[in-house]
């Protein structure tokens, strides 16, 4: 059997142990100690929102920004299919009805275009998800949710470290969604964020993310004790996890880096087979940097998709497709409802293969030379 290659691997720069020794030795690792508050201020500086709160994961934050927009049964949210079923069930577990509409064919991000057929009297929010880590066109985004009034959640769970017209992602919306999971550019394994760009709803997020108390205020010693005053959850991950965190936020550009060089690698290496039309190539719009979270190749069929996937299995290399189309999922039918046509969806859902890519990789060559080997013979 050839020496396998997997799909990922996480980030691991070496000095994480040293961070979590200093957490256990500070005699505080629940929530809320000194690596939380280093790296909420990590987040703040490098995206300029008003608030960064840690949290256990991306689905944690996008649950926070729900409730902190007091998400009731009969509210619509519009979100893309195209995307992980925690977009969706954040909201849905609020009792809001979740309206999907297509992406674009390029970008493979929601379509800007298509909210205005998706609008009601019930719309309470707009949740873009920049997918792969290049950014919606949030300007567009804007001026129609500025329009009706309506709140935008942007699901960055893809793009630390991305920007859209020099604006970091995450922070153009009203709230915006991290994620440092395992599979992510910078991970603790299990983590999140939730960026607030809006003053007024910070003093409530801290509430929520302290399971519905006023317990911050108390550790600011502006209350004497701190009690019960709203709903809230255990939203507040160990301070060992923000330790393994500090040292990747404090190198995000350096990951970022190296891991944009092997995008570059594989973007040039199959500009051919695009021109040849056997795939499409990822698109990046000029006025957005992504952060290169993944790479994937776009075939003309499901069965040749399928083909390719087999191939660089035999070969040691792992490839994997990406989402299932929440609409046509079983709780996406119970759940939630189609704007419009979803046929870039539905053909990308069939159609797309990512290759591996994370920080630290040394086969990128093997790669690029079995996957050229495939290509070129189609």
């Amino acid at each position: 059997m050839p020496e396998s290659i997997n799909f990922n691997e996480a980030p691991f720069l070496g000095s994480e142990f040293e961070h979590i020794k200093d957490a256990i030795d500070s005699k505080h690792i629940s929530g809320g100690g000194k690596y939380t508050k280093l790296c909420n201020g990590i987040l703040e500086n490098i995206t300029g929102t008003k608030k960064a709160l840690f949290t256990h994961s991306c689905t944690a934050a996008l649950e926070m920004s729900a409730l902190l927009l007091n998400i009731e049964p009969g509210d619509e949210v519009i979100l893309p299919s195209y995307t992980f079923s925690s977009t969706a069930s954040a909201f849905a577990l609020r009792g809001a009805k979740l309206v999907f509409i297509d992406i674009k064919n390029d970008t493979l991000n929601l379509d800007e275009n298509l909210l205005g057929q998706a609008i009601t009297k019930k719309t309470k929010a707009i949740i873009p998800v920049h997918y792969a880590g290049v950014s919606c066109e949030m300007d567009g985004i804007l001026d129609i949710a500025n329009k009706y009034k309506i709140a935008v959640i942007e699901d960055a769970a893809q793009a630390v470290g991305s920007y859209y017209r020099e604006k970091a992602c995450g922070s153009i919306g009203d709230f915006g969604c991290y994620s440092f999971h395992e599979t992510k550019n910078i991970s603790c394994g299990e983590g999140g964020a939730l960026l607030i760009n809006n003053e007024r709803c910070i003093e409530q997020a801290e509430i929520i993310l302290e399971k519905g108390t006023d317990r911050s205020k108390f550790f600011r010693g502006q209350v004497d004790k701190y009690t019960w005053v709203d709903l809230g959850s255990s939203y507040l991950p160990s301070d060992m996890l923000a330790a393994y965190l500090y040292p990747q936020l404090q190198n995000v550009e350096h990951i970022n880096k190296q891991r944009t060089e092997l995008w570059n690698n594989y973007h040039k290496s199959f500009e051919e087979f695009e021109n040849r039309e056997i795939v499409k190539r990822p698109f990046v719009p000029a006025h957005c940097r992504h952060n290169a979270h993944l790479y994937y190749l776009r075939f003309n069929s499901l069965e040749i998709r399928s083909k390719f996937i087999e191939f660089m299995n035999s070969k040691g290399i792992m490839c994997i497709f990406h989402y299932v189309p929440l609409h046509s999922s079983i709780a996406g039918k119970k759940y939630g409802k189609t704007a419009g046509s979803m046929k870039n969806t539905d053909l990308v859902s069939d159609t797309l293969v990512r290759l591996p890519l994370f920080y630290g990789m040394d086969s990128q060559n093997k790669i690029i030379d079995c996957t050229g080997s495939f290509l070129s013979s189609l």
